[in-house]
Parts: C-alpha cells; sequence; structure tokens
C-alpha cells in the first residue's frame, strides 16, 4: 500500500494563539503538515517563496500585507501554491475581492476545523472551498466601484492619515491623493474621506 503524501501547508495569522491553536489541530490530519508559519503578510510572502507550500492558509487583514495582498502577489508570480482565506468578515464584498486575487478558498473562522482540513483538501486537489451562504450572497452583493489606488488611498485616510502622509508613502503628490479622495466620495455617495472609508469597509471594499 503506498503512503499518501502529506499536503504542505503555510498557515499566516497575526493573532500567535490563533496562529498556534490551527497549526496543532492541522498536524491532527494525517495528510496534512504545517511547514512553517508567519505573523505578517510580508514573511508569508518570503517563506511562500522560500518553501514553496501546497497550500497557503491566511487571514485577511494582518501587518504589512494583507491576505487578499497576498493572495494578489502569489497570483502575478504564478505560484504554484493555492490560497485559502480564513476570516471573520462574512461580506461579500471581501469574497469576490479574495476571488479576484486569485484565492481558491475563504472560509469564516466560527466555522469548525473539520471544515478547514477538508477545504485544504479540496483546494489542493484543484476545486474552490467558498462559504456556501457568503458565495450566495456575493452574487447580488453590489460590485466594488473602487479602482485599486482609490482603494489604497481611502483605506489610509480611514485610518486618520493626513494627504500628505498618504501621498509620501504612495510616492503621489497631495493634489493627486486628494482627487482620488473626491472621487472615491463621489462614487460611493458619501459625505467625506471618513464617511466614504466607513462605507466602504462595511460593505468589504477595503
Amino acid at each position: 500500500m503506498t503512503a499518501t503524501t502529506s499536503i504542505r501547508v503555510l498557515l499566516a495569522e497575526d493573532q500567535t494563539m490563533l496562529r498556534g491553536a490551527l497549526a496543532a489541530l492541522l498536524d491532527l490530519e494525517p495528510d496534512i503538515t504545517v511547514v512553517a508559519q508567519a505573523a505578517n503578510g510580508h514573511e508569508a510572502l518570503k517563506l511562500a517563496r522560500d518553501l514553496s507550500p501546497d497550500v497557503i492558509v491566511t487571514d485577511i487583514e494582518m501587518p504589512q500585507k494583507t491576505g487578499l495582498e497576498l493572495a494578489s502577489d502569489l497570483n502575478l508570480a504564478e505560484s504554484r501554491a493555492r490560497v485559502i482565506i480564513l476570516t471573520t468578515f462574512a461580506r461579500p464584498g471581501y469574497l469576490r475581492r479574495a476571488l479576484d486575487a486569485g484565492a481558491r478558498g475563504y472560509l469564516l473562522k466560527e466555522r469548525p476545523a473539520s471544515e478547514l482540513a477538508e477545504a485544504i483538501r479540496r483546494v489542493h486537489s484543484g476545486l474552490r472551498a467558498i462559504d456556501p451562504a457568503l458565495a450566495a450572497e456575493a452574487w447580488t452583493a453590489d460590485p466594488d466601484p473602487l479602482s485599486d489606488r482609490e482603494r489604497q488611498i481611502l483605506q489610509r485616510a480611514g485610518d486618520g492619515r493626513s494627504s500628505a502622509e498618504i501621498a509620501a508613502d504612495l510616492r503621489l503628490s497631495e493634489g493627486t491623493v486628494r482627487n482620488y479622495l473626491s472621487e472615491a466620495i463621489a462614487k460611493l455617495g458619501a459625505t467625506n474621506r471618513t464617511d466614504a472609508a466607513r462605507i466602504a469597509r462595511t460593505r468589504g471594499w477595503l
């Protein structure tokens, strides 16, 4: 009888206790091996390049690089690793962005650990693993009207950063930053940048 090849998994999660618990639970599965753990998106990207895992399980909100940015970077690099987003965000906007970024799975942290293991197997075999209720809701949700640049700027504005700070961070002029913010505010029907960021976050667009 031929031994089953273990599915090599990289975990990316900034909460140390949760990351450790997930690793311990997944290592109980006979066909899954957690080969590395990352505390932020930048570290996860480096480990993905160095170790070439089969599946990457990542949170959305992480320091330095979000899980969606990680998925997009790996997709652009044509990485063999398949990405599963594991998050608390039960919003169709996030799901659509995750799929656009190349993620193959999207699960909620409230689900049993056994579902994560099964999702890893499905994604590894070439299938998708999407929370069914969220997938149904995503079909009827409003499309994300923001461009990538508007999203980058609005996210920083929502965190309380000034136009000058955003301009320096993204290497743009302050006038360009203000123009992007005005476009985003208009698209969302918001009253100001703070209101625009709130609306976008509520709908899963940031």
